[in-house]
Formats: C-alpha cells, sequence, structure tokens
C-alpha cells in the first residue's frame, strides 16, 4: 500500500532551493512507492504565472509522479500577511484530506500550516527544521531578541514542536542542541533525522574525467591558479571578507585568478575588488545556470565559504559544500557553521579558518597549498561529498527511514487503539 505524503513548502516553485533541494529529495520519496503532493506559495501569483506556463509544469511534475498545488503569497502587512497564508494553506489541505496521510512541513511557517491541517486531517506531521528560524532573525539584526515579534515566533515554535511526530534537521550540531548528544528519537520516542543539504552526484560526473587544463583554456585561464565562489553575495555571506582573503591569495601567488559564480548584483563584490586593487583581468563575476556550474568548477583549484558565524548558523547546512566537494575541489571556510569544521577537518578536504586576518588568511593559503600538492586530496574530496552529501545514498535514504520509523509507530499507535476499543 502506497503512503500519500503532502509537502508543504513557503517558497515558490521557481525558487532555486526548490529547483535543487526541494524537488530532488521528493523525486527520492517517489521510488519508495510514496504518493507526493506539493504545496508552495507564489509571488504575485495571477500576474506572473502565465496558465500555460503553470499547465507546463502541473504537467511535467504530474510525470514525475508529482502533484503541484499553489497558493498566492502575501507580503504586505507581514506578519497578518503570513497569518492569512497559513490559515489558506491549512484550508486548502482540509479540502483534500482525503488524499493526505502524512504532512511534512519545510521550516517553520510551513509547520504552522501542517500543524493546523492535522488537527482536522488526523495524520502525522513531519517538522523538516531547516534552521533555527527565529534565531536568524535576531542574528541577522532584524529582529531583536526580546522583542514581540521573537516572543512571539518562540511561543509558536514550541507549539509546533509540540504537534510534530517526527523530525528532520541540517546538521548534528543542530540535533544535539534541539534533542540531546547523537539522539535518534526525542523524549518522546519522536524519530530524528540528520539530512543536510545533498546534491546528485549525477550532475558532476559527465565533467568529472575532462581535462582540468582543457576546461580552463575555454575561458582564458590556461596555467591560473583558481579559486572559486559559487553563491549569494552580502548578508550571511561575508563578501567584504571575501574579497579581503582573494587579495591576499592575489598577493602570495600573482598568477591566482577568482572566479565569482552568482546571481547577485556583480558590482557586491566588484567594488571590493576594486577597493583592494585587484586588476580588472584577474577575477570574472558571472551569472551561472545551475546546470553550468560543474563545467565551471572544474576550473579551479580551491573554494571558498565565508559565512557570517553565529548561534543560528550551527543549523545550516551550506549546498556549496557539497557541490565544491562533488568537483573534487578542497574548501577553505570559516568555522562555526554547522558540521562544515567536522568534515573538513575529519575528512582532511580543506582548510577552517577562525578569524578574518591577514595572518589567518596567510596561514590558510599556506596549508591549502600542501592539500593542492597531496595527489590524493581530489579522490577524497569526492569520497566525502560521497559520504556525506550524496542525494540518493545519504539524503534520499534517510529520508526514506524517517517515513519508514513513523509509519511504524503510527501503526503500533492503531494497533493499540484497536486493542484498547
Amino acid at each position: 500500500m502506497s503512503i500519500r505524503t503532502f509537502y508543504i513548502c513557503y517558497f515558490s516553485l521557481r525558487e532555486p532551493l526548490v529547483q535543487t533541494q526541494v524537488l530532488p529529495y521528493l523525486r527520492e520519496l517517489k521510488q519508495s512507492d510514496i504518493e507526493i503532493s506539493i504545496l508552495t506559495f507564489e509571488p504575485n501569483f495571477k500576474n506572473s504565472w502565465a496558465p500555460s506556463e503553470k499547465q507546463e509544469w502541473k504537467t511535467r511534475l504530474a510525470a514525475e509522479g508529482i502533484n503541484w498545488h499553489a497558493l498566492p503569497y502575501h507580503k504586505r502587512v507581514s506578519l497578518l500577511a503570513t497569518f492569512y497564508d497559513i490559515a489558506m494553506g491549512a484550508f486548502l489541505l482540509f479540502k483534500l484530506r482525503k488524499q493526505i496521510d502524512v504532512l511534512h512541513a519545510r521550516s517553520h511557517v510551513a509547520a504552522a500550516v501542517g500543524s493546523i491541517a492535522k488537527r482536522f486531517i488526523g495524520c502525522p506531521l513531519i517538522f523538516d527544521i531547516r534552521g533555527f528560524f527565529p534565531e536568524e532573525y535576531v542574528d541577522a539584526g532584524i529582529w531583536t531578541g526580546g522583542g514581540f515579534i521573537y516572543r512571539l515566533t518562540k511561543f509558536v515554535e514550541k507549539r509546533l514542536f509540540a504537534a510534530a511526530d517526527a523530525f528532520v534537521v541540517l546538521t548534528g550540531k543542530a540535533r544535539d542542541i534541539l534533542f540531546g548528544e547523537d539522539a535518534t528519537v526525542d523524549e518522546k520516542g519522536r524519530p530524528i533525522e540528520v539530512i543536510p543539504c545533498c546534491v546528485d552526484l549525477g550532475r558532476f560526473q559527465p565533467v568529472a574525467d575532462l581535462d582540468k587544463e582543457a576546461v580552463r583554456a575555454e575561458l582564458g585561464l590556461t596555467g591560473r591558479r583558481v579559486l572559486v565562489y559559487v553563491g549569494a553575495l552580502g548578508g550571511w555571506y561575508l563578501t567584504r571578507e571575501m574579497a579581503e582573503f582573494l587579495a591576499t591569495a592575489h598577493e602570495k601567488n600573482p598568477n591566482s585568478f577568482s572566479l565569482i559564480l552568482t546571481q547577485s548584483p556583480p558590482a557586491m563584490i566588484a567594488d571590493e575588488f576594486k577597493k583592494l586593487k585587484i586588476p580588472e583581468n584577474d577575477y570574472l563575476i558571472k551569472q551561472v545556470a545551475p546546470a553550468e556550474i560543474p563545467r565551471y568548477l572544474k576550473t579551479a583549484d580551491l573554494a571558498i565559504s565565508f559565512i557570517k558565524p553565529c548561534y543560528s548558523k550551527l543549523a545550516s547546512s551550506p549546498t556549496k559544500l557539497a557541490e565544491y566537494l562533488a568537483s573534487g575541489l578542497p574548501v577553505i571556510a570559516n568555522g562555526g557553521i554547522g558540521d562544515v569544521d567536522d568534515v573538513l577537518q575529519n575528512d582532511r578536504v580543506g582548510v577552517v579558518i577562525n578569524e578574518f586576518t591577514a595572518s589567518a588568511y596567510r596561514k590558510a593559503l599556506r596549508e591549502a597549498e600542501q592539500l593542492l600538492q597531496d595527489k590524493s586530496a581530489v579522490a577524497r574530496c569526492r569520497e566525502s561529498a560521497m559520504r556525506n552529501f550524496n542525494l540518493e545514498e545519504v539524503g534520499g535514504m534517510r529520508y526514506r527511514r524517517l517515513y519508514h520509523r513513523l509509519l511504524e509507530i503510527e501503526t503500533k499507535k492503531f494497533a493499540a487503539s484497536e486493542v484498547i476499543s
């Protein structure tokens, strides 16, 4: 008998995060005889989606066994708009209640939708926590720690934890903080899985055996020492510190070249490069489609991940780390971000820096140089990606295991209630 799960996602289907994280995981679940429906919230839904485009996506996902439902996302009067979206989401799920066996909620707002709907449907709820949501807003300076909105969100969060029947976290550190060290169940026996942001390693296989210098020649990078960064700029991502690190790398090795692959405005880092007097012919800032990322990473020698270290980021799993390692790239990253320190140090696939100073940058570059001289480093990076971030054997397998454990518990509950009645 197949299980019908309804995945609630408070993002647009178009979001890169949904395309590269949510849908691949759902495709993995679909392979386990689980019927999948997904609810997304679309900004300006009536005007931004042409009817033909909406139908095309519905048809495409249906062909993969995924039923797509969408509701408008509302932004004005932020808190009230969110409450309205939660209510509309719960109402839709209530209308579809005969088609749902499990509710699976991605992050806090989706979990609020699911917890309300659960009251009327009576099915179990998976809280896919993703991160320390209230603390993220405090660490970002958007909310104050003792402010009304923060306290309200923490109150709601407590209710969401109480309503859930199973949990997913991104990092071992988040699990240890929330549930206790190495916990597989909480104090009520509810199952827990640690599932980091994984990638489809098959995306990187076609370029794995290509000659690096041949690919570099396409970009005019023959013979250069290429340092690469993939992802957003600004906010949590320490753009100024990254530029300073790259300036140090260029100073240490004038043959260095900085490759920045981002969807953010190029000026965000180009302006920093100019201040640091990095010549324009020593860097490239480019928007690249996700499908092209593996080929660009093939040109690189080292990869960078600088993220603001703070309490909330102990729950974060940067997708870029998985992409870098899958490409065979040693990584230079700052400490205090999820399980990044553990992966880089335990697997010997990178260098961790703990302060943003010129001396720390020079030390990291020396250690990275030693890694680059190690002929086994590329293979270790790929093995680390396979062991820690494989979409099929880590992400998909752990999600399937969670569903199995949850349904086993629900079956026992049902059997016990039958005996009592």
